[in-house]
C-alpha cells in the first residue's frame, strides 16, 4: 500500500531539510519528498501542525529476552519502542545466554521479525559469557547482524583484551561499546558521591568510577585505531575526556540517556528506587556539563537505556534494589522539555541526536528520508500534552520515576518498513 504523508514539517539533518512539504511512500520505501505531491490511490495521512521526521534509534535498549521474559518480551519492549517513536533498538548482549554467537543474534532477529513492529539490531557480546577472559567470536557475530559489540552492564576489567577486542572488532569493521565502571571503585556504592549521598547516608559512587575508564578505554581505541562508543555518558569528567579525544581525532563517539539530563543525585532524596540507575544520577554540575556536551556535539546521540525489572524487585530497600528504569515511552517528551525548552537543542539538533547520528553509528541504513530509504518515519505533535501512567505503559514493567508526569510533545504515527505499526 502507497501511503501519502501530507502538510508536515519535515525534519531531516541527513539531508539539511526543515521545511513543509509531503513524502510518499511506495513498496516500504521513501519514493518521493518534500512539496507537494499527488497520489490518487494512496492511504492519506494528515500532518498538519506536526513533524515528520526519520524514525527514532535507540543505540541501548535492554529487552530481556532471552531468559527474563517475565520482565520484558521483545514484543512487549518493541511495542513500547514505537510508542515512543523508535522505529529501531539496538538490544543489549546481558540475556540469559548471553548474545555471544550468530545463533543467538539470529534468534533475536526472527523473533522481531515475527512481532513485526520495530527493527532490532542484536549486539553482540565482547567477550564469551560475558566473563571477561576470552573474546568472542566478533566476525561470526557480524555476519549474523550484530553492528557492535559490548559486555554492557559490565566493564572489561583485562585491559589486554579491552585492547586486543578492540583490534579486532577494527579488522571487521565493528564497533565497540564501553561500559565504563570500575567495579573496584564502585565498592558497592548506590548513588553518586557528593553532598546528597553524605546527607541520605547511602554509599557513594565518585564520578571517577566513570571517568577513569571513559579515559582508559578512549587511550585504547587510539591506540588500536577502532571506533568506540561511550555508553550512558554520566560526569562531566567524562564528556570533557570525550570532547579532547575527538580534537585529537580519536573515532570516539558518545550517548547519553534522558534520566541523566532529566534528574540529579538531589532527586534521590525521595528514595524512589526507580532513582536507582547505573551509572547513578549524578550533580547539577554533571548535568549541566552533559547539557553542554549535547549542545556543542561532543554528546552525539540520546539513547533510552531502557531496564525494564519487576515491581517487587524495585519494592525494596534502596541499598538492595537492582540498578535501572523504563524509557523508551519517555525519552522524546523529556530530551523536549529538557533540551529543546532549556534551549540547548533545536527540532533538528533533537532529532540529530535520537536518529541520525545513531544511525550513522551503527551503520544501520535508517536514519534518513532519502529516496530509496527504508519508509521508517515518526510523524510529532511538538505541543501535545499527555500523562504517563501506569496503565498505560506498554512495557512488560513500570519502573519509572516518571509515572504520573505530564509529558510534552507526542507521537502520534509511527511507520516502519511502509507499515503504520502505531497510531
Amino acid at each position: 500500500m502507497s501511503i501519502l504523508i501530507r502538510n508536515g514539517r519535515i525534519i531531516d539533518p541527513s539531508l539539511d531539510i526543515d521545511a513543509e512539504g509531503d513524502i510518499l511512500i511506495e513498496k516500504g520505501k521513501v519514493a518521493q519528498i518534500g512539496g507537494q505531491i499527488e497520489a490518487k490511490a494512496a492511504r492519506l495521512i494528515d500532518a498538519g501542525g506536526k513533524i515528520v521526521a526519520p524514525g527514532l534509534v535507540d543505540m541501548h535498549t535492554h529487552l530481556r529476552e532471552p531468559g527474563r521474559e517475565g520482565v520484558e518480551t521483545i514484543e512487549t519492549a518493541l511495542s513500547a519502542a514505537v510508542r515512543g517513536g523508535f522505529t529501531t533498538v539496538s538490544a543489549m548482549p546481558n540475556t540469559d545466554p548471553p548474545c555471544d554467537s550468530a545463533s543467538a543474534a539470529r534468534f533475536l532477529i526472527d523473533r522481531a521479525r515475527e512481532v513485526r513492529l520495530a527493527n532490532l539490531l542484536p549486539v553482540g557480546t565482547i567477550t564469551k559469557k560475558r566473563k571477561g577472559a576470552e573474546m568472542s567470536e566478533m566476525a561470526e557475530l557480524k555476519e549474523a547482524g550484530c553492528p557492535a559489540v559490548t559486555d554492557d552492564g559490565d566493564p572489561v576489567a583485562d585491559t589486554v583484551l579491552m585492547r586486543r577486542a578492540m583490534e579486532y572488532a577494527s579488522m571487521v569493521d565493528m564497533l565497540v561499546i564501553s561500559h565504563c565502571e570500575d567495579k573496584a571503585l564502585v565498592s558497592g556504592g548506590v548513588m553518586h558521591e557528593g553532598y546528597w549521598s553524605t546527607v541520605l547516608g547511602l554509599a557513594p559512587i565518585p564520578a571517577e568510577a566513570e571517568s577513569t575508564i571513559v579515559e582508559r578505554d578512549i587511550r585504547l581505541a587510539e591506540l588500536a585505531g577502532a571506533r568506540l562508543h561511550i555508553a550512558h555518558l554520566s560526569a562531566a569528567a567524562s564528556v570533557e575526556a570525550v570532547r579532547q579525544a575527538k580534537k585529537r581525532g580519536v573515532k570516539v563517539t558518545a550517548e547519553v540517556t534522558p534520566h541523566h539530563f532529566s534528574l540529579t543525585d538531589e532527586d534521590v532524596k525521595t528514595f524512589d528506587t526507580n532513582m536507582k540507575v547505573n551509572p547513578p544520577l549524578r550533580s547539577a554540575e554533571d548535568v549541566k556539563a552533559v547539557k553542554k556536551g549535547l549542545k556543542d556535539g561532543t554528546i552525539d546521540a540520546i539513547a533510552t537505556d531502557h531496564a525494564p525489572h519487576l515491581v517487587n524487585e524495585k519494592e525494596k530497600e534502596f541499598d538492595y534494589a537492582p540498578f535501572g528504569m523504563i524509557g523508551l515511552e519517555t525519552a522524546l517528551s523529556l530530551s523536549v522539555m529538557n533540551l529543546i525548552d532549556g534551549g540547548h537543542l533545536d527540532w533538528p539538533g533533537l532529532i540529530r541526536k535520537l536518529s541520525v547520528n545513531p544511525a550513522e553509528i551503527l551503520k544501520c541504513g535508517r536514519g534518513t528520508l532519502k529516496e530509496g530509504a527504508p519508509a521508517d518515519i515518526v510523524i510529532i505533535d511538538p505541543e501535545k500534552e499527555w500523562m504517563y501512567t501506569r496503565d498505560s505503559i506498554r512495557s512488560k514493567s513500570s519502573n519509572s520515576p516518571f509515572i504520573g508526569h505530564k509529558m510534552k510533545a507526542a507521537v502520534t504515527d509511527v511507520i516502519v518498513g511502509g507499515r503504520v505499526v502505531s497510531s
